[in-house]
């Protein structure tokens, strides 16, 4: 087969030298040698386009996906700056609110203060005559507390209220009356000495529920105090203000105390309880 090619070519040459002059003929040869040189370079020229245009195409997609990355972040971003917004604007509209009722707390306070301040002054005023160990008159967050002693008020170991003591409760209760909306919560305390009687009071409990009692009986009953402002109890000997362990310590926890306070809702706003959201 190869041998055929050649004596084809072969014949080809000898034909063409028969009908052109060697000049032509090298110039036919030297143009087709031109051609293939020019189609390698060719081939070569469309192999790099071929190559740049992979690389194009890589880039686009990288770029294509850097694209989308991009917008995935920016969307999150704009998401994000709505949310931030809503969240800046709830929490200008709670700042708004607690400085409202920051506000209106300081007024009621204000308003409560000078209320209770009155009071105060108007009762030390009513007791000033009376010992200081055996009346104690103290303001804190608009509550007014009145400490009476019980060797004013009661025989050792009684509950009934000695006739000389209802001057005081007299001068309490008709502060208590001026001040008309405020509760009047009345506790009676005892040391730690156990009561040595089989009778009523059988304990410490007992004695202290009862004296505290016998003192909203005489405000009601003797200085018009209306009830449904009272509340009555005892504390026993589990609210000490001091030590058990001597004679001195022992006569200031046996008392009587009477706490004049605003209703409930105007004591919570005064112990600083925010309003429910």
């Amino acid at each position: 087969m190869k041998l055929k090619s050649f004596l084809g070519i072969s014949a080809v040459a000898i034909l063409l030298t028969s009908c052109v002059s060697k000049k032509q003929f090298d110039a036919l040869n030297s143009n087709y040698k031109q051609s293939i040189e020019n189609l390698a370079e060719r081939q070569r020229e469309i192999q790099d386009l071929r190559s740049v245009n992979s690389g194009l195409v890589s880039e686009n997609t990288l770029l294509k996906s850097q694209n989308d990355a991009l917008k995935t972040s920016l969307d999150a971003c704009l998401n994000n700056t709505t949310q931030g917004s809503t969240n800046i604007t709830k929490l200008i509209n709670e700042i708004n609110a607690s400085n409202a009722y920051i506000k209106q707390l300081i007024s009621t306070n204000a308003k409560n203060d000078s209320l209770n301040l009155a009071l105060s002054n108007k009762l030390k005023r009513s007791l000033d005559n009376i010992a200081d160990d055996d009346v104690q008159v103290k303001v804190l967050k608009g509550v007014v507390m009145i400490s009476l002693s019980d060797k004013m008020l009661y025989k050792t170991g009684e509950f009934a209220v000695l006739p000389q003591a209802r001057e005081i409760l007299g001068k309490v209760a008709s502060v208590i009356n001026d001040y008309d909306t405020y509760s009047v919560l009345i506790e009676g305390n005892t040391d730690n000495v156990p009561l040595n009687s089989a009778n009523v009071p059988r304990d410490n409990w007992d004695l202290s529920a009862l004296r505290g009692t016998s003192v909203a009986k005489i405000l009601q009953n003797e200085f018009g105090v209306n009830p449904n402002r009272i509340t009555a109890g005892g504390r026993s000997e589990y609210n000490p203000k001091t030590t058990n362990a001597s004679v001195s310590g022992r006569s200031e926890n046996r008392r009587t105390e009477i706490i004049i306070m605003p209703k409930l809702d105007e004591f919570m706003k005064l112990m600083d309880i925010a309003p429910k959201k």
